[in-house]
């Protein structure tokens, strides 16, 4: 972890901002020598090399996007879910329900299959496709992780600040909401890593994505060892400066200093 590098006497936002930095300048910079590295690889590899470079390119910012969007969908459905009227959170909890309890898989393939039949004229490019079905199924997941923080807020932090006399959005957004989500960030920051993962399956409906350059090399070549280890070696040294990243962020909440 990059954090245990800086010396111990620097505070918590130093060491935050330090590692955060640190991450996203190797982010930075192994995609852009991912290419070159590759190319002194042997056949299949030290060809394709451009391919498999572009490809984690299209990954990361798949990523990056859908995230965003599960993060503002995520609290939508949270805010929803604990709503006062019931018609909200029914719509709410209808579709956490239908995106937790279906694959990730038939969601991207209905999304760009379906959609268009059931919405005419809605036509949309692979990648926006798998932006919406991947934004719609983290965000579900999400919700479930940002609605157990503002449960978990205690009722008497909200009365305490409207008894000094804080009106209910700034009671909200001042007390409730900064602690929900301090509480709620390591699974939120777990979803994210996760979502790397399973951008994978946008290869499904012809992203030219990680997965995607790797099935097509190792079906034009016949060499599965070779290109397979190095899709799998690439996602995990992006998944691994992605968690560097999340964790400055965690630990830059972490107050209470769980996280040492």
């Amino acid at each position: 972890m990059l954090i245990a590098l800086w010396p111990q006497t620097w505070s918590r936002q130093q060491r935050s901002n330090a590692t955060l930095v640190a991450a996203l300048v190797l982010m930075v910079l192994a995609l852009s020598l991912l290419g070159q590295v590759l190319s002194f690889l042997p056949e299949p590899i030290g060809s394709n090399a451009q391919a498999f470079s572009d490809g984690a390119r299209t990954t990361l910012w798949l990523t990056l996007v859908s995230g965003a969007v599960g993060l503002v969908l995520g609290t939508v459905a949270a805010l929803a879910r604990t709503a006062r009227w019931v018609a909200v959170r029914w719509v709410a909890s209808f579709y956490i329900w239908a995106i937790r309890g279906t694959p990730l898989l038939v969601q991207i393939l209905f999304v760009y299959f379906a959609l268009p039949v059931l919405v005419p004229g809605l036509n949309l490019p692979d990648f926006a496709a798998a932006v919406v079905a991947l934004g719609l199924n983290v965000g579900a997941y999400n919700a479930e992780a940002l609605r157990a923080g503002l449960l978990a807020v205690p009722r008497g932090q909200t009365e305490a600040a409207k008894a000094l006399g804080l009106g209910r959005t700034h009671v909200f957004l001042d007390v409730v909401f900064p602690q929900a989500f301090k509480i709620s960030l390591p699974p939120l920051v777990s979803n994210f890593v996760a979502l790397l993962k399973d951008s994978s399956l946008a290869y499904a409906i012809g992203v030219v994505e990680l997965t995607n350059v790797g099935n097509r090399i190792q079906s034009a070549t016949f060499q599965p060892i070779a290109t397979l280890t190095t899709v799998a070696v690439t996602y995990l040294l992006l998944t691994t400066l992605v968690t560097q990243i999340s964790n400055a962020v965690e630990y830059r909440f972490d107050v209470e200093g769980r996280n040492q």
